[in-house]
């Protein structure tokens, strides 16, 4: 039988992982970091937190071995350790969205009403591609899209929606997508889409969802 302090330390030494996500902000990091590598200075920034806080962030979650560093000049960039952080991220997220009481009112609160929202699932927008008969637009910051995008997709920033949608054809299906379910990006842009007449729907998740089911991926500019 084994000794029952060995145990408790294997068992403390897995809760690391469990009391490093244990912060809002630091699962917030996380969802940042799926899509990419970001800078410290980029991550405070998303955050709106100082650089301190988001620092102090960031160690904790490098001491559970969940994020690695690279050091550029005097900018020190972070990304997820592997990919199975992501999928741990995603994991907890699902678990929460069925289980904690509350998080469809809070969901609802930070997103508004989806229910004129039409959801695309990754397989029919994946078929759609192939068959070339639809627009996409990644509604990211341009560092994420650079790191990673659907193929074919067009990079539209946030801060640059309303100017880029001017130029879409509308004789085409639009599809919007962002950094996963509960990123309110891709709404905001069906939401135009729909108000100037397109026709527009909203990716049933977002990219780390699409590159996690093994679909295609490509980085840089199209």
């Amino acid at each position: 039988m084994g000794d029952r302090q060995a145990k408790d330390a294997l068992f403390d030494a897995f809760a690391e992982v469990a009391k490093a996500l244990a912060s809002g902000r630091r699962a917030e990091i996380v969802d940042v970091l799926a899509q990419g590598e970001r800078s410290v200075e980029a991550i405070a920034e998303e955050l709106d937190q100082t650089l301190a806080n988001t620092s102090h962030h960031l160690r904790a979650l490098a001491r559970a071995g969940l994020v690695c560093t690279r050091r550029d000049g005097t900018r020190i960039y972070y990304a997820l350790a592997s990919e199975r952080v992501g999928a741990l991220w995603a994991a907890l997220r699902d678990v929460a969205t069925e289980h904690v009481a509350g998080i469809e009112r809070l969901a609802r609160d930070y997103l508004g009403d989806r229910a004129g929202l039409e959801a695309i699932s990754r397989q029919e927008l994946a078929e759609r591609l192939a068959l070339g008969d639809v627009v996409v637009l990644d509604i990211r910051p341009d560092a994420e899209y650079r790191a990673g995008h659907i193929p074919g997709a067009r990079s539209v920033p946030p801060a640059e929606l309303r100017r880029s949608l001017a130029a879409l054809p509308k004789d085409t299906e639009v599809v919007a997508y962002c950094r996963g379910p509960y990123c309110v990006y891709a709404d905001d842009a069906v939401r135009e889409l729909d108000r100037r007449g397109y026709r527009a729907r909203r990716l049933e998740d977002g990219y780390p969802e699409w590159k996690r089911a093994g679909l295609p991926v490509a980085a840089g500019h199209d």
